[in-house]
């Protein structure tokens, strides 16, 4: 990982005491618009585009935001795993994890790459869209 991947990188916060929200309740708002920055600045920063579905990306967003709040890391919401915490410490599927990071590879179509036939032409997101996109 180079200085600027890990700039941009939401990173976890194992000093936290405070209890674990999801992303309704107070601070997970300021979660939601902390990845959503990210998101934002790492789709620029590596040439890479949301889905041209926004609500994958708003859907992917609320759950690294939830993960944030939750486990203190920004943990892929797209995977299963046995252990969330262990999964956390361990960084492999942290955001922007590994495959990502080293091949430009996104399991949660968060991040795709101009040959991606999914790819839309976003590398933008507003906080309100996200939120309309994943209210039930």
């Amino acid at each position: 990982m180079t200085a600027s991947d890990a700039s941009a990188t939401p990173a976890a916060d194992s000093t936290s005491s405070a209890p674990a929200r999801g992303p309704a309740a107070a601070g997970g708002a300021d979660s939601l618009e902390v990845i959503r920055k990210f998101a934002e600045t790492y789709a620029q920063r590596t040439g890479t585009y949301f889905c041209s579905d926004p609500g994958v990306t708003a859907v992917v967003l609320e759950g690294l935001a939830r993960h944030k709040d939750e486990l203190g890391g920004a943990l892929c919401p797209c995977r299963h795993y046995e252990d969330k915490q262990a999964e956390v410490a361990q960084a492999f599927w942290n955001c922007p994890c590994v495959p990502m990071r080293e091949r430009k590879e996104c399991h949660c179509m968060l991040f795709l790459t101009e040959d991606n036939p999914f790819r839309g032409e976003k590398q933008t997101i507003s906080l309100e869209e996200v939120r309309t996109l994943t209210a039930s």
